[in-house]
């Protein structure tokens, strides 16, 4: 499928690594022009070099830090400067698994504080400042990468996670009569450079190996398998595109089927 996004131009946060790294791939193989930005520059700029070598598009890497308002608007003026345009926003910077994963005796209210601040609002940030570009052209496609202990109570970090779904929705009330979609994708298990830090948390808090926690996780997936980046990120393009121009406002589980929750 032709999901024409050639000559687009998208920014990606925090697409040096993991899931923002390979949404931002895939992004320029369908033909998009791509930002990536995150806070250390180094990584930034690799990444960039080897998205650029791989599919010809330019890649753009840019630094900012999603808590810093001022940060944020400068690196959207930098994009649209460079391309003239910023046709989608895809919202991954945010700290993996969250900050704030045990009880609430030992919970740090100042760590949850700095995920919100990081995720939710980090996310409204780069929403705003990239709204008036999007307007402009009446088009735009904002996707928002959440995570599945939203929709779950086993981890208090997951309250950010919620707090992205509501914006979710506002936004996409807001945005749709310019033509400005906004969906949140929660992404499973994945096959990232942080998810074996997350095994060996819980392999320390369980008693268990990593390799025992992988496992449990595979067991308990219905498709039997971590999922790989690249499969949350076709999700993303696809969300992207002007053909998801009917879905809007929606949050959407790519997890396997690891949720057993009905959703209406």
């Amino acid at each position: 499928m032709d999901l024409e996004l050639t000559g687009r131009v998208a920014i990606v946060t925090g697409g040096s690594l993991g899931i923002g790294k390979a949404v931002a791939s895939e992004l320029a193989k369908e033909g998009t022009d791509v930002v990536i930005t995150a806070r250390r520059a180094a990584p930034l700029k690799e990444t960039a070099k080897h998205i650029e070598a791989q599919t010809g598009r330019r890649v753009l890497a840019l630094t900012s830090d999603t808590t810093d308002t001022e940060s944020v608007r400068a690196m959207v003026r930098d994009a649209a400067a460079a391309f003239g345009r910023v046709d989608i926003l895809v919202n991954g910077a945010a700290a993996p698994s969250g900050l704030v994963r045990n009880s609430v005796e030992e919970a740090d209210p100042e760590l949850l504080l700095q995920d919100i601040n990081t995720k939710v609002v980090g996310y409204f940030r780069c929403a705003q400042a990239v709204t008036p570009y999007m307007k402009r052209n009446g088009y735009g496609r904002i996707v928002n990468i959440g995570g599945l202990t939203g929709r779950s109570s086993h981890a208090l970090s997951g309250m950010r996670n919620l707090a992205v779904v509501h914006m979710t929705k506002a936004l996409s009330d807001q945005l749709g009569p310019d033509g400005i979609t906004v969906n949140t994708v929660h992404p499973g298990v994945v096959e990232t450079e942080h998810i074996h830090e997350l095994y060996e948390t819980e392999a320390a808090k369980r008693g268990i190996t990593a390799a025992e926690v992988e496992a449990d996780f595979v067991a308990r997936t219905p498709i039997r398998r971590v999922l790989e980046a690249k499969e949350i990120a076709e999700i993303i393009s696809f969300l992207s595109s002007s053909r998801a121009a009917a879905i809007t406002g929606e949050s959407i589980g790519a997890d396997g089927g690891l949720t057993r929750g009905i959703f209406l």
